[in-house]
């Protein structure tokens, strides 16, 4: 859902486009809907300057339907993690430990 789509959405400035201060002029640190759903992964992640996060935060405290993606991409990403769980055999660790040695020593020679 885009701003333009969001009317009566605290998370996007009222007013008319056509005068200062409208729908297109949006006050310094607003981020809206497109941006946060695009950035969310990011978000996500911590992969966002301190200053981008809180912005993030500021528009997921006031618009119902991002934090309902939100909510619904952390919880799927805690189910994934939690059961995609695979148990690597010490043998195979070491396998590919001691290839990983060996090509070492012979790309110094």
């Amino acid at each position: 859902m885009g701003d333009s789509e969001a009317p009566g959405n605290p998370a996007v400035p009222d007013g008319n486009p056509a005068v200062p201060g409208g729908q297109d002029a949006k006050p310094a640190g607003f981020v809206g809907c497109d941006e946060t759903i695009e950035r969310l992964y990011f978000y996500l992640d911590g992969e966002l300057t301190e200053e981008r996060r809180a912005e993030i935060s500021r528009h997921l405290d006031l618009c119902g339907p991002c934090v309902g993606a939100y909510g619904f991409e952390s919880e799927l990403r805690k189910v994934i993690a939690s059961r995609c769980k695979d148990h690597v055999p010490e043998e195979l660790i070491t396998r590919v430990a001691d290839a990983l040695n060996e090509e070492h020593s012979r790309q110094a020679n």
